[in-house]
C-alpha cells in the first residue's frame, strides 16, 4: 500500500503534512483527509451512497481554499484505516469468500463508518456478517463452534473469529446489544487471567494511528466484573445439573429395574457425573466454563466405544430409556442454558438482527 508518498495542498503553506494513500484516483475530484492521511476520490461516488457526504459537500468552500493536486479537500474526524476500508467498500464491495478473524478489521471499520454516514447498504451488509460469528440463537451457535474445530478435532476459534473483547467493544461502541451475550459467553471461556490482561486490536495500516503492533483492548471495569460474575454463574449451573439431571438416576422407567444389569446404568450415570463434574473435556480443550459444551460432551459419551474397562476399549452399557431420557434432558439443560445467558452476564433483553436494522 502506498501509503508513505507525501503531498501537499498547493498554494498557502501546508499546515501538516499529508500522506498519500493508495486510494487516489487520478481523475478524482475531492481529497478527503483523515488525521494525516489523504484520499483522492470522487465525490459522486460519495454523494451517490450517503446523504451525509452530499450535504458535507454541498456547503459552500473559501475561494482561498489550499487545492490538494489540483482538488479541493475535506478533513473528515475519522481514523484513517476506518476511512480506508469504508472508501474500498464503496468502490469495489465488500466480501468475505472465506471466513477468518482478519475479516474483523474491515467489518468494524465500515460498520462504524456507514452507521455514521448513513450508508445503509454497508451497515445490514456488516450487521449480518457478525451475527454469523456472534450468533443469536443456539443451533447458529453450535454451527459456530463446530465451524471453530479442525478436522483432527483441536478447537481454533482464533483462526476463524475475532477476539471477543473486540466484539463487545465495538458493541458497546455502536449500541449492538443483540451480540452481547455470545460475545461475553465466549469471553468467560477463558481463564480470569486472560480474561483480565485484554489482547491486542488489529495493527493500523498508517503508522501514524499509534502501535504498530495494535493497541491494548482491555474491558472496563464494569464490563470486566460482568465477564467474571457469568464465569461463575456458567460454571455453578454444571454443578445445579448434577444436582437435578443425575441425582437420581436411573429413573423407575429404566429398562433394566429389579434386575442384576441395572448396575450397568448406576455405573454410566456414576462415569458421567464424575467426568461432568470434573468437565474434563472443557479443560482439556481450553474450553473451562462452558457448560454449553460440557453438556453436549455428556450427552456424546452416550455413544462413545473408546472407554476401558481395565481389560478392553468399550462404551457405556445402559438401557435404551435411560440413554433417551439423559439425552432428552441434557437438550433441555443446554436450552436453558441459551436462555440464561443474557442474565448472567446481566445484560438486558437484547434486540433482535432485524430490529438493529
Amino acid at each position: 500500500m502506498d501509503c508513505d508518498s507525501p503531498c501537499s495542498p498547493h498554494g498557502n503553506a501546508s499546515p501538516k503534512a499529508l500522506i498519500r494513500s493508495d486510494i487516489w484516483f487520478a481523475d478524482g475530484n475531492i481529497v478527503l483527509i483523515a488525521d494525516s492521511a489523504a484520499f483522492k476520490v470522487h465525490h459522486g461516488q460519495l454523494e451517490r451512497h450517503s446523504e451525509v457526504f452530499r450535504d458535507l459537500f454541498s456547503v459552500p468552500q473559501p475561494v482561498d481554499q489550499n487545492l490538494v493536486d489540483g482538488c479541493p479537500s475535506v478533513e473528515l474526524y475519522d481514523r484513517p484505516t476506518d476511512l480506508y476500508h469504508l472508501l474500498i467498500a464503496l468502490y469495489d464491495g465488500i466480501y468475505f469468500q472465506k471466513h477468518t478473524a482478519a475479516d474483523f478489521v474491515a467489518i468494524s471499520a465500515v460498520l462504524r463508518l456507514s452507521t455514521k454516514y448513513f450508508i445503509e447498504h454497508l451497515r445490514e451488509r456488516c450487521i449480518a456478517r457478525l451475527a454469523i460469528d456472534w450468533p443469536t440463537s443456539l443451533p447458529e451457535w453450535d454451527r459456530r463452534e463446530h465451524d471453530g474445530t479442525d478436522r483432527e478435532g483441536r478447537y481454533n476459534p482464533r483462526d476463524i473469529f475475532p477476539h471477543p473483547i473486540l466484539m463487545l467493544q465495538l458493541a458497546y461502541e455502536l449500541n449492538l446489544d443483540t451480540f452481547l451475550p455470545s460475545a461475553f459467553y465466549d469471553l468467560s471461556r477463558y481463564g480470569p487471567s486472560k480474561i483480565l490482561n485484554g489482547t491486542r486490536s488489529p495493527p493500523p495500516i498508517f503508522f501514524t494511528e499509534g502501535d504498530p503492533e495494535g493497541q491494548l483492548a482491555r474491558l472496563s471495569d464494569d464490563h470486566l466484573c460482568a465477564a467474571f460474575l457469568g464465569r461463575e454463574a456458567a460454571q455453578l449451573y454444571i454443578h445445579t445439573f448434577l444436582e437435578s439431571a443425575l441425582r437420581d438416576r436411573p429413573s423407575t422407567n429404566c429398562a433394566n429395574v429389579g434386575k442384576l444389569s441395572a448396575v450397568h446404568c448406576v455405573e454410566s450415570f456414576y462415569f458421567i457425573h464424575l467426568n461432568v463434574l470434573r468437565s474434563v473435556g472443557g479443560i482439556a480443550c481450553g474450553r473451562d466454563a462452558d457448560p454449553l459444551y460440557t453438556l453436549l460432551q455428556a450427552a456424546e459419551m452416550l455413544e462413545r466405544t473408546d472407554f476401558s474397562d481395565g481389560v478392553k476399549t468399550c462404551g457405556l452399557r445402559m438401557c435404551s430409556v435411560c440413554k433417551t431420557e439423559f439425552v432428552d434432558a441434557v437438550k433441555k439443560a443446554r436450552l436453558e442454558v441459551w436462555e440464561l445467558i443474557p442474565e448472567w452476564f446481566g445484560l438486558r433483553e437484547p434486540r433482535s438482527v432485524e430490529d438493529m436494522n
